[in-house]
């Protein structure tokens, strides 16, 4: 039969076994049997050969018995640079889908592994999908073995990078270590002992459990590998990037292991007020909040975690001083790493280091900058912010000392001194502080619209009059307060009649 015959049936298995159920397929053992036979010399067909396999890897789930031959094809596929994406794409599947039943072809994928990792067979982005096959076929091994299988995998990269460390700073060796920095972060972005592994903070949240007596093995290796990454820092610290690929590297271990983390967190936060104190970035400010969210709560690791959010926070208003219009990243985690923390331990704001008065003037701030995600980031900031009021004093008082400045900077964004896509933000931030503080808002709304011309020329009084009472009466409608924000946006902008009231 020629190639490209093979190659029509195989992509009519390919849709079968990606559009039914094919545990009930009666021609699926049949295919299985025969792909093992495949002449893969041709590239385009072995390209083709590779997915089918991995559209097949459920089933192959449900019938390890045929996985060995299965494996065998993929790992001859994974050695050629031409059947890069479609091997590892399929290996990655079948260590998904398959990982239970791996144990006696595990050592077989590591060997390979290593071997076309070590002599760069694939580019960067498939070398970092083939460490996250591993980290699931890791997390399926029994845990004794664990340990030694990872030292294996990374041992060679480790070494490359303690020779980087020793060299003197050039863009050769930059790549380097940004490269195997982000095939680590691939690796243990997908080595979770829950069975459970990534996923967003939200769903994080439902599998925080106590840590475990035996430590975990990336923690381990972290700490093996920590003082190779100071090092690395301390030629590297002024280069974005590389502080950027060190913190990812925590940041996905912190995401996946959740609380047996707990061992490094000390060591994680002091190197964190280190590097953020001599070169401030916004990566350093997005690990911090994977810290808060997992460890505000844990009694033994506050200390560490307030210290540190007192570092970052002052040196921050430093910047927020000098100037931030620079630093929209820095501005946008600022903000979010606040509302994590008003999210996840608001008693944190207890600290006589913490000046919640200016952290809120630099909110206001980050709602009158251009770019968009730093807007919304600033939004959410004080919808958090507004929630705890009412149960936490010191964040009531500075409402009260500050709340006339947030109504007229919110106001003067829908009049025209924000983008119109962000008028739902800004009706969040209004209906929070009508559910807050009504009778205050009332006031401050009235006080700040009687002035001539603010916050556009193009609404009468009259007009201004109404919004503010469609405002107030709504405590609890979110769609009513978004409406009528949108309308008045228009009224500012002069667009009411134009169609853009379509939009």
């Amino acid at each position: 039969m020629a190639c490209t015959d093979t190659e029509v049936l195989l992509f009519g298995f390919q849709s079968i076994a990606e559009t039914i159920d094919v545990n009930y397929s009666d021609v699926i053992p049949g295919l299985v049997g025969l792909i093992p036979r495949i002449n893969i010399s041709n590239a385009m067909l072995a390209d083709t050969v590779m997915y089918t396999i991995g559209s097949l890897a459920e089933w192959l789930a449900d019938h390890p018995v045929m996985l060995g031959g299965m494996l065998q094809m993929v790992l001859r596929g994974l050695t050629k640079t031409e059947l890069s994406v479609s091997s590892i794409s399929t290996l990655k599947r079948i260590c998904r889908e398959c990982k239970h039943d791996l144990g006696p072809y595990a050592q077989d994928i590591i060997t390979v592994s290593q071997d076309v990792l070590v002599k760069d067979v694939h580019k960067s982005s498939q070398c970092m999908w083939l460490m996250q096959a591993l980290g699931l076929l890791l997390s399926a091994q029994p845990t004794e073995e664990i340990l030694g299988s990872l030292h294996s995998i990374i041992s060679p990269h480790i070494h490359q990078l303690d020779t980087q460390a020793q060299e003197e700073p050039n863009p050769s060796s930059k790549q380097s270590i940004i490269q195997i920095l982000g095939m680590l972060s691939s690796l243990f972005s997908t080595l979770d002992l829950s069975g459970c592994a990534g996923g967003s903070e939200e769903a994080a949240s439902t599998r925080l459990t106590p840590p475990q007596d035996a430590q975990n093995p990336v923690v381990v290796v972290l700490r093996e590998v920590f003082s190779l990454i100071q090092t690395i820092l301390s030629k590297w610290l002024h280069d974005s990037e590389v502080v950027e690929a060190v913190c990812g590297m925590f940041d996905k271990s912190v995401r996946t292991l959740l609380y047996d983390f707990g061992p490094l967190v000390a060591q994680l936060c002091e190197m964190l007020r280190w590097i953020y104190s001599s070169f401030p970035q916004a990566s350093v400010l997005d690990l911090t909040r994977q810290l808060v969210h997992v460890f505000a709560g844990e009694e033994r690791h506050i200390l560490d975690i307030r210290n540190l959010l007192e570092v970052l926070t002052s040196t921050t208003f430093s910047i927020f001083q000098q100037g931030p219009r620079e630093h929209p990243d820095i501005a946008e985690s600022f903000m979010h790493l606040h509302a994590k923390i008003l999210k996840r331990s608001p008693d944190l704001y207890q600290s006589d280091q913490l000046d919640v008065d200016t952290l809120f003037y630099c909110g206001i701030l980050s709602i009158k900058f251009l770019e968009t995600p730093t807007v919304k980031a600033a939004c959410l900031f004080f919808t958090e912010f507004l929630c705890h009021c009412n149960d936490t004093a010191i964040l009531g008082d500075v409402l009260q000392r500050n709340g006339k400045l947030l109504t007229e900077a919110v106001l003067q964004a829908i009049g025209g001194g924000s983008s119109r896509s962000l008028t739902e933000h800004f009706s969040d931030v209004l209906l929070s502080l009508n559910k807050q503080c009504p009778a205050l808002l009332s006031e401050w709304m009235k006080e700040t619209l009687q002035n001539p011309g603010f916050p556009s020329a193009h609404v009468t009084s009259e007009q201004k009059h109404t919004f503010t009472q469609k405002i107030l009466r709504q405590q609890t409608n979110k769609h009513q307060v978004k409406e009528s924000v949108k309308e008045f946006a228009l009224l500012c902008r002069a667009l009411q009649r134009s169609g853009y009231s379509e939009y």
